[in-house]
């Protein structure tokens, strides 16, 4: 990864299982791209899924436990082990080495019809909506920052198909005046916390660097309407605790877990 009216509620903010459950307090919010049992996906307001773990009965009946269930898909990467690298390999400008996938040429009109077929494929079984990833990618600094008009389009075409379905933005701040109107919401990782892929290790921001990131979520927030849920990494119950403290007063939901969401987050 690199995506609610501000919500004026204080909510819970962090999941937990097995051992710790007893220990933390659980979110409203589910980050989750590995495989889990769909029993254990039970009241989230939103729980954000990788769909190739699940079938259509199992989004069924976590539909039934939730509030709302999302499907992840990048609009701007393809891994090596998606079920459509194959079709969309030939449509791709380079990799990102740091998660071993491939950046995808949405010049291409191609590449965007493979993208909308994902789409459908995903809502063919159920989902309340899309976590629409790498969206930072097609901002100033990001490597399809050429290809900024091309996302915009498309965010646009899926929200015109599926008008009744929510889409949650991952990132891509710099969009928001463009992307507002086709989405619902937008998520923004690691605003009170830092992750050095070197050394693999979470850390809390600077204060003043955290201070700035909130007050530009507060005022996209606020001229255009857009709620936030903000994405935090920790790997101890001690940084944990400092990221619920730094947090909590924002009001915005949180989802705080292990960099890679493969499992319901086990903090030591």
């Amino acid at each position: 990864m690199q995506r609610i009216k501000i919500l004026l509620v204080i909510v819970p903010l962090l999941i937990l299982f097995n051992s710790f459950q007893d220990n933390m307090e659980k979110s409203d919010v589910l980050f989750c791209y590995g495989k889990i049992n769909p029993s254990l996906v039970k009241d989230y307001k939103y729980a954000i899924l990788e769909s190739k773990n699940f079938t259509k009965k199992d989004v069924t009946k976590m539909r039934s436990q939730n509030d709302k269930v999302f499907a992840y898909i990048s609009l701007g990467e393809i891994n090596q082990y998606s079920s459509h690298f194959a079709s969309l390999q030939k449509y791709t400008i380079g990799k990102n080495n740091i998660w071993n996938s491939y950046y995808i040429d949405l010049t291409s009109k191609k590449a965007n019809e493979i993208l909308m077929k994902m789409v459908d494929e995903l809502f063919s079984f159920g989902y309340d909506g899309l976590f629409l990833d790498n969206i930072d990618n097609f901002t100033i600094y990001g490597p399809q920052k050429d290809q900024t008009k091309n996302v915009i389009d498309l965010i646009k075409q899926i929200k015109e198909k599926y008008p009744k379905k929510m889409f949650i933005q991952n990132a891509g701040l710099d969009l928001a005046e463009e992307t507002s109107r086709y989405i619902d919401i937008i998520a923004i990782e690691s605003i009170a916390t830092s992750y050095d892929f070197k050394s693999k290790t979470c850390n809390l921001s600077e204060l003043a660097m955290f201070e700035s990131k909130l007050d530009r979520i507060n005022s996209i927030s606020g001229t255009y309407s857009i709620p936030f849920i903000l994405i935090e990494y920790a790997d101890s119950y001690e940084l944990a605790e400092k990221v619920k403290k730094r947090i909590g007063e924002t009001g915005y939901p949180v989802f705080i877990g292990n960099i890679d969401l493969q499992t319901f987050p086990k903090l030591k």
